[in-house]
């Protein structure tokens, strides 16, 4: 069994964003101070209300805290492990032939089709104009009255 560290309890450094020293949570600006005993005391009652409720609560709830969250990642990894990984391998061997077959089809069909489909659209150029805009094809102006005729 491995030893536990008991100076660096947070040795992959999870919990930095947790700031709770005194400095960290209650700060006076410059020349907004109370007076030297209030935060003397202050902090030495912020300090030592920490730590009193944080070994209090660890001590009724810490111990059923941990075995809840061991059994609940034992349960995943048993999940993983004894269901998922096997699943993911049966599947990945049973599907392996499909997957080839169609990687065949796709490059010999649709690859070449989406190939011709983007020469195509990457000629079409798309011009903003304010100005009045097209007739319809079926209209044309007639040459001799200057009116808009219908060809339906």
């Amino acid at each position: 069994m491995a030893q536990v560290d008991l100076i660096n309890r947070d040795p992959q450094q999870m919990n930095n964003y947790i700031q709770v020293e005194f400095d960290d949570v209650l700060a006076e600006p410059n020349g907004t101070h109370s007076a030297e005993c209030v935060w003397r005391n202050s902090h030495k009652c912020f300090t030592c209300g920490k730590n009193l409720c944080y070994k209090i609560l660890t001590i009724l709830t810490g111990i059923f805290v941990a075995l809840g969250w061991g059994c609940t990642f034992a349960c995943v990894s048993y999940g993983v492990i004894w269901c998922i990984a096997p699943c993911m391998r049966l599947l990945h061997v049973c599907l392996n032939p499909t997957k080839k077959i169609l990687s065949i089809i796709l490059s010999s069909f649709c690859g070449p089709i989406m190939s011709v489909q983007a020469l195509i659209f990457s000629r079409i150029h798309v011009t903003n104009s304010t100005g009045e805009p097209p007739k319809p094809i079926d209209y044309m102006v007639g040459a001799d009255s200057g009116k808009v005729k219908n060809f339906k």
